[in-house]
């Protein structure tokens, strides 16, 4: 004590002001024995700061205690200044870790004060720095005291003591693994704290916790990193990625915990961040390459004799090196089951995360998937048909590495059965993806196989719009894959699309504007002359055959009757007439009046449009002149007997634009209209009747053209002509002036007709009525109608152009205005 006298003569007289009542003397008292240790000239020896620390060595850690807190916060700094700067190891330990454990260890912490716990903390940090390995006879201490800080409300003293806990655990790993347990659940307590930078703290002590610890706390830790992969914010699941990879590299007890580590640092292979993805690349390929070293005997061969590099392999990718393959090919039947089932989980981030895995998963398992084809194939079928677009999106990309990685006869039995018995969009968006993937010389000979399951009726036989666009999928992918080899599955990807696209709904142009594209490719890819043209003219009779096979059977919501629909009005000019014979047929089938009236309206408009559709030019006749007659004895004439109901109407409606169609097309000659006219006529002058304005409409149009054409072959005799004019005379009444004007147009025709040895006094009669009733309509209150009836008239009078004149005397003084009378007075007297 002289000694520390003579060097600091106010120390003890400091030291006795420690014990003072007043607080402010003891905080002056403590600034003063830092003031005269830390800034004395010349310094003091070490000998003498070794005699002052142990002087003041208890009255300070009394102080600890002291009720005020800036005296407890002074004397706290000065005990780490001193620990600083007293030169080689002091037995201090044995009175500083019992006041901390009192101050920070109790069940109830003592301190109250946030402030001072901290920079308690950091003492305690500098002391295991400081004294290294002999912090170990204290470690129950210093367990209890962490045990406490970790869990401390503010976030800075948890940072800190996350920091000690790695600290103590690198410091005394010996003894470290016997109390490494009692830390993991205060850490677990911090993981979703609010801060980011606590939560990466704590990931990192628990890395180096379990790492210098007991490996057993892998299994309670390793769901909550899983949880911490999905954190908002890069540096959290940065931290995770260090954690598990130093793991795998380095933890004793790895071997026993490769699949449930792998799938976490895999994870982090697609993360968002480019830094996280690197990190993740180079930790996996690590420890791919230590697994090789310490499995040199097991691997010898490999390692010696390596396989060559695949051919056939995804582009653009980095293959993983062998110690990455081996440990997921050995682990992967433990890691896949799980993974499946969280495709299924409930939350959409999760989902996500198992799919993205399940990508590198397989790039690293490579051929090793076969023998879990079953098993993945179903969880794929169950992930695609998720809302979340990049969980489908991963899918996908992972059922191409299938196509990859394994053989085609391996996964298509597989595959192609559970299509025919589920062909739902998911199975068929699974096989596109897979077709993408294969190698074009092994995928030769399995195209018929592929292509006739798509063919099938329960496949390709959808409404549902999804389905149709993976069944465009499926053929594009066949396409893009086997080119030229695609000739001999033609007339299959031919029927697929023209399937899309008749049950394609009109409002998916998209849809139907690719599935166009792509007849057009097929055609390019066989160097077909005339491109599609000449692939409707190749498959379009095969399969009009196999349509024809059910047409008895065909109802309105027959699927293959919108195939025919599609086939009929899609052939070109080069095909359609080596289709005529089987459409006739078929039509002639469908239109049997015995059929559902709803099915033979469908029929009746489809052949219509397809009359209209298909124009004869000046080279080529209408493709249906050869069946014409047969069309309009067996299909049309029918069809337009008068029967009650709104679809009957309809039917006729359709029935008179057929007949017009192919009167228009000229598809019908003069001789075969000649022919049929016996037959026609009758329901011609029915229609003209008919309730619908349409069909009255055409009807007359109708009638116009068939005047003419008998008229001009002198094929029509008085009689008929005689049950004509009743009809027209009756529409000159109807509702709607159209119709009148094409009725004056009618009779035009209808007066051509007469020959010139027409014997007016013996059918004076007649003529008398039509005069009559034209004179009636002369003054009509439309001026298109008096019009269209003066010509008519005009023609009309040269007939018996005296009885013309009477009537007109007759009816003269009638009419509104005399101009159109006076005219035809003129003309024929």
């Amino acid at each position: 004590m002289a000694v520390v006298e003579e060097s600091l003569p106010n120390l003890a007289r400091n030291i006795n002001f420690l014990n003072e009542s007043n607080k402010m003397i003891r905080r002056k008292a403590l600034q003063d024995i830092s003031k005269d240790i830390n800034k004395r000239k010349p310094d003091l020896e070490s000998s003498d700061l070794q005699r002052i620390f142990n002087e003041l060595l208890k009255p300070l850690l009394k102080e600890f205690s002291d009720p005020a807190e800036s005296c407890r916060e002074q004397a706290i700094e000065l005990m780490s200044e001193l620990l600083t700067i007293v030169p080689g190891q002091c037995e201090y330990l044995p009175y500083l870790i019992p006041v901390l454990v009192q101050r920070l260890g109790q069940q109830e912490i003592i301190e109250n004060s946030e402030e001072v716990r901290l920079i308690l903390v950091r003492l305690l940090i500098k002391a295991m720095e400081l004294n290294g390995k002999k912090i170990e006879a204290y470690l129950n201490d210093v367990i209890k005291i962490l045990q406490r800080t970790i869990v401390d409300n503010y976030p800075q003293i948890k940072k800190n003591s996350c920091m000690a806990a790695s600290l103590l655990a690198k410091t005394v790993p010996d003894v470290f693994h016997m109390q490494s347990e009692s830390l993991i659940n205060p850490l677990l307590q911090n993981l979703t704290h609010q801060h980011s930078k606590v939560r990466v703290c704590v990931l990192e002590a628990i890395g180096d916790v379990i790492q210098n610890g007991n490996g057993k706390s892998v299994d309670d830790v390793r769901l909550h990193l899983a949880q911490r992969l999905f954190d908002q914010v890069p540096a959290v699941r940065a931290a995770v990625t260090n954690v598990v990879g130093n793991w795998l590299l380095y933890l004793l007890d790895r071997y026993s915990y490769h699949h449930k580590l792998i799938p976490l640092l895999l994870t982090s292979i697609n993360d968002s961040q480019p830094s996280i993805q690197e990190s993740a690349l180079a930790f996996w390929h690590d420890i791919g390459l230590k697994y090789e070293k310490e499995n040199e005997s097991d691997l010898k061969d490999q390692l010696d004799f390596p396989e060559e590099e695949p051919k056939h392999f995804p582009p653009d990718t980095e293959r993983p090196n062998l110690g990455c393959r081996v440990l997921v090919n050995r682990h992967l039947s433990k890691i896949l089951p799980a993974l499946v089932n969280d495709l299924k989980d409930w939350v959409p981030a999760t989902r996500v995360q198992a799919s993205s895995l399940l990508c590198v998963l397989l790039l690293n398992a490579e051929r090793s998937i076969t023998q879990h084809l079953q098993i993945l194939l179903s969880g794929m079928f169950t992930a695609c048909k998720d809302e979340e677009k990049q969980v489908v999106s991963n899918m996908l990309k992972s059922a191409k590495l299938v196509g990859y990685f394994v053989q085609i006869e391996t996964w298509s039995h597989l595959l192609l059965d559970h299509i025919c018995k589920n062909p739902d969009a998911a199975s068929l968006m699974i096989l596109a993806a897979i077709i993408e993937g294969c190698d074009r010389s092994e995928l030769h000979g399995h195209l018929e196989a592929i292509c006739n399951t798509l063919i099938l009726p329960d496949v390709s036989y959808h409404l549902q719009v999804n389905v149709l666009v993976e069944l465009y999928h499926c053929v594009q992918s066949v396409l893009s894959v086997a080119k030229e080899d695609c000739s001999a599955v033609s007339f299959q990807l031919f029927t697929v699309l023209i399937t899309i696209l008749s049950l394609n709904p009109t409002e998916n142009s998209q849809l139907t504007e690719q599935c166009q594209n792509c007849l057009q490719e097929l055609a390019d890819v066989q160097e077909l002359p005339g491109a599609s043209k000449q692939l409707f003219k190749e498959h379009s009779p095969l399969l009009l055959v196999k349509l024809k096979e059910t047409h008895k059977e065909w109802t309105s919501q027959s699927f293959e009757r919108s195939i025919f629909e599609t086939l009929l009005m899609k052939a070109n000019e080069s095909a359609l007439p080596l289709l005529t014979d089987e459409i006739t047929e078929i039509l002639s089938e469908c239109l049997d009046v015995e059929k559902n009236p709803e099915f033979r309206l469908k029929m009746m408009t489809l052949l219509s449009c397809a009359i209209i559709e298909h124009k004869p030019s000046t080279e080529v006749p209408h493709p249906f002149s050869s069946n014409a007659l047969q069309m309009v004895q067996k299909m049309i004439v029918p069809n337009l007997i008068w029967k009650a109901g709104r679809i009957a109407a309809a039917i006729r409606t359709s029935a008179t634009s057929a007949v017009w169609a192919l009167l228009q097309s000229k598809a019908v000659s003069n001789e075969e209209l000649i022919s049929v006219s016996s037959e026609l006529l009758p329901q011609i002058l029915s229609s003209m009747e008919d309730d619908n304005r349409s069909t009255r409409l055409i009807s007359c149009r109708v009638l116009t053209r068939l005047l003419e054409t008998m008229a001009a072959c002198q094929q029509i005799d008085y009689d008929t002509l005689h049950k004509i004019y009743p009809h027209l005379l009756k529409r000159l009444d109807d509702a709607s002036d159209d119709i009148r004007v094409v009725v004056a147009t009618t009779f035009l025709a209808y007066f051509d007709a007469f020959s010139d040895d027409y014997d007016t006094d013996f059918y004076k009669a007649h003529l008398e009525v039509m005069y009559q009733g034209l004179l009636l309509h002369l003054d009509d209150s439309e001026k298109s109608i008096q019009d269209a009836i003066l010509n008519v008239l005009k023609k009309a009078g040269h007939l018996k152009p005296a009885m013309l004149v009477s009537e007109i005397n007759k009816v003269k003084h009638k009419h509104r205005t005399t101009i159109f009378c006076d005219q035809l007075l003129s003309l024929f007297t």
